[in-house]
Order: structure tokens, then C-alpha cells, then sequence
């Protein structure tokens, strides 16, 4: 057994011999590989994760759980009162508990979460850093050495992870849950979604303008049908229809079909007539441009929201303002976190009289004081001629003075 444990040692040491003398071009090529691959530690200062210490997700961990922990409490207490008003309509209307639970809750709790998003965070800022001052932790960290503006980073990158996802929610998920929403509340508890249009005009291409003197948005069919096509500001053709259909299954998205149609063509002194009982057309328009119904630019995802906006202004109609007010918004809205949690730390950071109610009662003001001046501003830009980029932008310009003003006077 010795004899063969020493011959086997003795292989192990003529290969590792072997490997040495011959693979010596290898360490060397590695070697020079990594030479020249060192400038590949500077990549570590890009990465974000080596600047969030241990305090940072201790504070991240207990921020976000306090606002989720907020946004379930409040929306159930929503709930409870949503069901307790609405639940002789659902019995009126015969309402299928399915139909209640997926077509509308499901879609009423995402909606409403991420409305009053800011009004979430600004309570999670507020209940979470009081309890921190209460405990004499802030004043801890700040005798420690760590500055307010330090203090403010994991505050800033929760509102990093909050403002992505609700902009994401509110540009691309909510919309397509607010289409089965809104149509269970017109079968099962308003039934007052517009559905007709009387005497519509609009310009559906350059030089080319449609008239309909009534259109039923559930029939999607339009009477009294007609349209104009000009050049060079002169008259060239003139169409009439007793009826235009909408064709909901056709692959373009605007296919009509005429019926009793008369087209008259103007060639200079001249005039061409044909006529029909039916004809398949294309007409840039569908029925989204004939009817407006009270809460439709919520149905729209943000690129559909521009489609449409720069469409519609292609047209020359001034039928978009609460459009363009609904795109700037969302954009605007999820700026709002950061803003609302840089007054809500300001001011709860300090340990006071009062206690936690008092800054929980002004967080609430502050937070429906921002969400009633989104309502206010989006209003002027509807009926005052205010630019809706403006309105939309009003609330944070506001609001971030009184942050710079909060900002100044916390503790460091």
C-alpha cells in the first residue's frame, strides 16, 4: 500500500511539473490580461448598491413598508364605504358578484392607490420619521456625524422606486383597467356614459371636413352624413350619405361604409355626379373623435395619449386640452414624491410638543391642499385657456418652494 501511495504521489508531482513548464505561456497571458483589464475597477464606482449602507436600508425598508402598510388600510377603509354607497345600485342593476369584485374592485383599488399616491407617501414620511424622532434616533444620526442632506438619500431613492412604478402604473396598466371599470359603471351603477353626438364637425384630414348631424355611439352609426374636401381653399368635391357605419371588424381602423351616398365633383366650370346605395370608404375619423364621454383620457395608455393628441391638433381640432392636461400629469404626479417627502422629513424630523397627531394633521392638509390644486389648475386649463403643460406643473412649482422653505429650516 506504501509503495503504491508513493508511486501515485510521484505522478501527481511529475504532472504538476508537466503543468508548470508547460502552460507557463498561459499564467503569462492571464496575467497580461489582467494588466490591461484593471482600468475595470473604476466600474465599481458605478455601481449604485455600493453606496446604500446599512442605515440607508434600514430607513428604506421601514419607509416603503409604512407605505404600503398606508395604502392598504386607507384603501379598505375606501372600500367599505365604496361598498356600504353603492350596494342598493349593484342590487338594482343586478350586478354579478364577478363582475363587482374583478371588473370593478380589482380595478378601482389600483386606480385610487396610485391617484392619492402622494397623499401615501406624504403619511408614510410623516408617521415613520416622527416615530425615528420621537426615539431619539434622528437625533442620534445627526449628533453621529450624519448630515440632514445625508439623512435625505434614502428617502430620495424609496421615491426613486415609488415615482418609477406609479408613472409605469398610471402610463401603461392602469388605463386598460379603467376601460373595464368605467363600462361596468355605466351597466351597473350610473348608466349615464354618453352615448350620442348631434350636429359633430371636424377637420379628419388636411382640407378635408366631415359633418354628421346625429351619431349613436352604441350603434356606431352616424345620419345625415356628409364631407367636403378642398384645395387651395376652393371647394372640389361633396359628399352625402343618409348613413355612415362604423366597421368594427375590419383590420383599419378607419373603415366606414356609406349608404345612399351622392359624391358631386367640382373640375372648374364642370360637375361630375356619382351615386350608390352602398360603398366600403376610408375615413380618418372613428368613434372615439365623435363622442366624448366624462373621464375618457383615463382609458388612454401615454402613447395613445400622444397618438391622439397630435392627431387631433393635425386636424386643427381644440377639442384636446384635457388630453394634453391628463399626459402631463402623469409625468408631472410622480415628481410629486419627491417633493412631498422633502417637506414631510423637514418637518418631522425635529422632536416636538405634539407629537406624531400634529404632524400627521398637517401632512393631510398639505397632501389634499397638492391634490385639490391639481383639480383647480387642471380646470383652469380647460376653461381658462391656461397652457396645460402649465397646469399640470403648477402644484410642484408651488410645492417646491414650500419644500426649499421646509428644507432650509430642518435640523442639521
Amino acid at each position: 500500500m506504501k509503495r503504491k501511495n508513493i508511486r501515485r504521489l510521484r505522478h501527481i508531482l511529475h504532472f504538476m511539473r508537466w503543468w508548470r513548464e508547460h502552460t507557463a505561456w498561459l499564467r503569462k497571458a492571464l496575467a497580461w490580461t489582467g494588466r490591461k483589464l484593471r482600468f475595470l475597477r473604476f466600474l465599481g464606482v458605478l455601481n449604485p448598491l455600493r453606496y446604500i449602507k446599512v442605515l440607508d436600508w434600514y430607513i428604506i425598508r421601514k419607509f416603503i413598508g409604512t407605505y404600503i402598510y398606508s395604502i392598504a388600510l386607507i384603501i379598505s377603509i375606501s372600500i367599505v364605504f365604496d361598498v356600504n354607497e353603492n350596494l342598493a345600485k349593484f342590487s338594482q342593476y343586478h350586478a354579478p358578484l364577478k363582475a363587482i369584485v374583478f371588473d370593478y374592485y380589482a380595478n378601482f383599488v389600483p386606480y385610487f392607490a396610485n391617484l392619492f399616491s402622494p397623499l401615501f407617501v406624504f403619511i408614510a414620511v410623516i408617521f415613520f420619521t416622527s416615530k425615528l424622532a420621537s426615539n431619539s434616533e434622528i437625533i442620534s444620526m445627526l449628533a453621529a456625524g450624519v448630515s440632514f442632506k445625508r439623512l435625505m438619500r434614502p428617502y430620495m431613492i424609496s421615491c426613486v422606486l415609488i415615482s418609477t412604478l406609479s408613472f409605469f402604473l398610471s402610463a401603461y396598466i392602469i388605463p386598460h383597467g379603467n376601460i373595464v371599470r368605467q363600462n361596468f359603471e355605466t351597466m351597473y351603477k350610473n348608466k349615464k356614459k354618453n352615448t350620442s353626438a348631434e350636429n359633430v364637425m371636424l377637420q379628419v384630414d388636411r382640407g378635408v371636413i366631415a359633418y354628421i348631424q346625429h351619431y349613436d355611439n352604441n350603434m356606431k352609426k352616424g345620419y345625415g352624413f356628409s364631407l367636403d374636401k378642398f384645395e387651395n381653399k376652393k371647394l372640389v368635391s361633396h359628399m352625402t350619405a343618409s348613413e355612415a357605419q362604423y366597421d368594427t371588424i375590419s383590420d383599419s381602423k378607419y373603415h366606414w361604409t356609406v349608404r345612399s351616398w351622392k359624391i358631386r365633383e367640382l373640375r372648374g366650370l364642370k360637375e361630375h355626379i356619382t351615386s350608390g346605395a352602398q360603398r366600403d370608404t376610408v375615413i380618418q375619423m372613428e368613434p372615439t373623435d365623435l363622442v366624448y364621454s366624462k373621464g375618457q383620457q383615463e382609458t388612454f395608455t401615454n402613447p395613445e395619449l400622444k397618438e391622439y393628441i397630435s392627431k387631433q391638433i393635425d386636424r386643427g381640432s381644440g377639442n384636446v386640452v384635457q388630453y394634453q392636461v391628463e399626459y402631463h400629469k402623469r409625468i408631472a404626479s410622480s415628481f410629486a414624491s419627491f417633493i412631498l417627502t422633502t417637506i414631510g422629513l423637514s418637518l418631522s424630523s425635529r422632536k416636538r410638543k405634539g407629537g406624531m397627531g400634529m404632524y400627521l394633521g398637517i401632512g393631510l392638509a398639505l397632501s389634499f391642499g397638492y391634490i385639490m390644486l391639481q383639480t383647480v389648475s387642471s380646470t383652469f386649463a380647460i376653461n381658462a385657456d391656461t397652457p396645460p403643460i402649465l397646469a399640470a406643473w403648477i402644484p410642484n412649482i408651488i410645492f417646491a418652494f414650500v419644500a426649499y422653505f421646509c428644507y432650509r429650516k430642518a435640523p442639521n
